[in-house]
């Protein structure tokens, strides 16, 4: 799909930084109309609602992970592995305009559908909220903030809103507590805006922002830790310092394959610093 093909369907507040999305990152494609149904496309509502939707969408996972790793999943494993492959494209639904635009869209989830097979996400959304000054408060549904703070406070509250029965309806198949599940979501939210932030070229403000976006007492749903999203430095001998962080959630990955883990896995970097 190119760009073009989207600028029919999404508003002038959003386009430009679901277009900037499309470009860096077009694996995931971006369409704002009703939630679809059939398909191959599934309705958040129905997953909200239907156990055994939920499990069929969870299924895709199974079969993918058994075609990539050539090992069955265990089902909480993953069920975490679809619930992370859904709050990573969604979030970046609220925090990429915030980003890009200074615009934060409320979309709940009941208003989303997506289709796993060609990485796409349909939204629809009635209202956003926005800053003292910028052009797009003109448009129908516009919502002003006074400030940056405002704005952040507004971002936070859209996407609490958008995963809390998400979250809830998943619990069942991961199988991990409500700390836990929300760990899970913000290393999501987290981890989504600053990987699409190094695509295009602002890694270091997109770290930056979101550090100021979720502090340590950010809300009573996010869960950052003590440093918030933890960014640090990695220095190497001969090469320009890396950004990391440890994540505050596990995905389990350790039960496919158990001689690897992720680079910033909880449970390596508690080993490391065991061995130090």
């Amino acid at each position: 799909m190119t760009v073009s093909s989207i600028a029919p369907h999404v508003p002038p507040p959003l386009l430009a930084g679901y277009a900037r999305l499309h470009q860096v990152f077009p694996e995931l494609r971006i369409h704002h109309r009703p939630p679809q149904s059939g398909h191959g496309w599934v309705r958040t509502a129905d997953i909200l609602r239907s156990p055994s939707a939920l499990r069929e969408l969870i299924a895709f996972d199974a079969r993918q992970g058994l075609a990539r790793y050539g090992t069955p999943l265990r089902p909480d494993v993953a069920a975490g592995f679809c619930l992370h492959r859904y709050c990573w494209p969604t979030a970046l639904l609220f925090t990429l305009p915030w980003f890009l635009e200074r615009r934060v869209p409320r979309i709940p989830a009941e208003q989303v559908s997506i289709r796993r097979a060609t990485g796409e996400l349909t939204f629809h959304y009635e209202e956003f909220h926005c800053l003292p000054g910028d052009p797009a408060a003109a448009f129908p549904g516009a919502r002003t903030v006074p400030d940056e703070a405002a704005l952040r406070a507004a971002l936070l509250a859209a996407l609490t809103e958008h995963l809390t029965p998400v979250l809830a309806a998943f619990r069942p198949e991961v199988r991990r507590g409500p700390h836990t599940l929300r760990s899970m979501a913000t290393d999501d939210v987290i981890e989504g805006l600053w990987y699409i932030g190094s695509l295009l070229g602002e890694e270091q403000r997109a770290a930056a922002e979101l550090t100021e976006l979720l502090p340590q007492d950010s809300s009573d749903f996010f869960t950052p830790g003590p440093d918030g999203p933890g960014f640090r430095l990695l220095e190497y001998p001969d090469a320009a310092p890396m950004r990391t962080r440890t994540r505050l959630s596990c995905c389990l990955f350790y039960t496919v394959r158990p001689a690897e883990s992720c680079f910033s896995c909880p449970r390596a970097c508690a080993a490391k610093a065991h061995r130090a």
